[in-house]
């Protein structure tokens, strides 16, 4: 279940005693000294967004996609200055292309007060085009001990604001040796950005071991950057379709598999995997919502099972494969996220925590979604509908083609 109880979770730097930190050596990138709880966005992340920036003591760094100058914008920003004029270093880093509406003094008003404020520039921006790569992260690291990783943006449509609830989405609050390479990630990113070299607050031998044995989780960090010839979280949903056992169930906001990842989901249903796939009901990007029910024919004669959410718009991005291991994050199954964003999940190897988050997931089905049953669907769609929905395909394929054919010939 996910936590309501978020402030619990994050204890008090002043009662933990730096101790030298335990790497063990395990396979495939993970580390096992760490502590997570999921969250469920809207209020529940807010406060433990701010309540991480009130309580650190060294360092901030964010790297987030949006940043609005909203009232959940200005709460963030208000914190960020607090922290910043009690001399923690603060580094802000959000895309400067959809982020670009924030005014000139709102950024000013964050340098005055000590933040370290950045766009992340692609190749070429101008206020209707972009091209390059987005900064497509939603990374939050306090200390080099705490994290917050997921798909949600800083704005007030993530946020349960006047009685209009989130959009679903969702974040893993990590403690312990992840939050540590989390940091390094961050702190070497901004340094990539700038001439000026800054401290390093982000030494791995002082993580804490206070953390039980028994809550300890093993997790790692998994990045797609197409510069950097990076397609790791790509990989890791690859890897959970062609080992599952049982069963998987993805959420996910903008659903377009590519040839790749539909020809593994068809292998698993070969195998008897059970495949669930949550859908946005409703979509901030009709298009895409329509491009994705061109493709609910294929999902839905190869044996997956689909559902739309209803309550609002969904908006998360995370997978839980056999109550064994899940991956959460900002990559969206499709070949923008794939090929051309700069994407950051974790995955976490806790059979006890992935079972509360497919539980979690059950309970969104049967209170939230519709099912999609392939009579009925067939039934109802009207021949004007496919076509709508074959042309939205039709120009999402192309728009996908044209910014990210050069990058696909690598296949992962």
């Amino acid at each position: 279940m996910v936590s309501g109880r978020s402030k619990k979770r994050i204890r008090d730097h002043s009662s933990v005693q730096p101790m030298t930190s335990i790497h063990a050596s395990l396979p495939g990138g993970f580390t096992a000294n760490n502590q997570v709880t999921l969250i469920r966005g809207g209020h529940a992340y807010f406060a433990t967004l701010l309540q991480m920036i009130e309580r650190a003591r060294e360092s901030i760094y964010i790297r987030v996609y949006l940043f609005a100058e909203d009232s959940t914008g200005h709460q963030v920003a208000d914190a960020l200055k607090r922290a910043a004029q009690r001399n923690v270093a603060v580094y802000l880093l959000t895309d400067g292309y959809v982020s670009q509406g924030l005014s000139k003094h709102f950024i000013q008003q964050l340098r005055a007060a000590g933040v370290h404020f950045r766009f992340f520039e692609p190749l070429f921006k101008s206020r209707k085009f972009y091209f390059g790569r987005r900064l497509h992260e939603k990374v939050i690291v306090t200390d080099h001990q705490y994290t917050l990783v997921g798909g949600i943006n800083i704005a007030d449509r993530y946020n349960d604001i006047n009685d209009i609830p989130a959009w679903l989405d969702f974040a893993i609050l990590a403690e312990g040796e992840i939050a540590a390479q989390l940091c390094t990630h961050c702190w070497e990113g901004w340094q990539s950005l700038n001439l000026k070299r800054t401290r390093n607050f982000c030494s791995n031998d002082s993580v804490s071991l206070s953390i039980p044995p028994q809550n300890r989780s093993t997790l790692r960090m998994r990045r797609n950057d197409w510069v950097k010839r990076r397609n790791e979280i790509s990989l890791a949903y690859i890897e959970m379709l062609r080992n599952a056992e049982q069963e998987i169930t993805i959420l996910c906001s903008y659903f377009l598999p590519g040839k790749i990842i539909r020809r593994s989901m068809l292998q698993a249903r070969k195998r008897g995997v059970r495949i669930r796939v949550i859908a946005a009901g409703r979509s901030d990007v009709m298009i895409a919502k329509y491009a994705e029910r061109w493709l609910y024919n294929w999902l839905l004669r190869a044996g997956v099972e689909l559902y739309e959410y209803q309550d609002s718009i969904l908006h998360g991005k995370l997978a839980v494969c056999d109550d064994v291991w899940m991956t959460l994050g900002s990559y969206n199954i499709n070949n923008i996220s794939a090929y051309a964003s700069i994407e950051l999940n974790l995955d976490v190897r806790d059979p006890a925590f992935t079972r509360r988050t497919r539980k979690e997931l059950d309970q969104i089905i049967h209170d939230s979604c519709i099912a999609i049953l392939p009579d009925e669907f067939v039934q109802k769609t009207t021949w004007l509908q496919q076509l709508v929905r074959w042309f939205s395909y039709q120009i999402i394929r192309t728009l996908l083609f044209l910014f990210t054919f050069h990058f696909t010939k690598e296949k992962p």
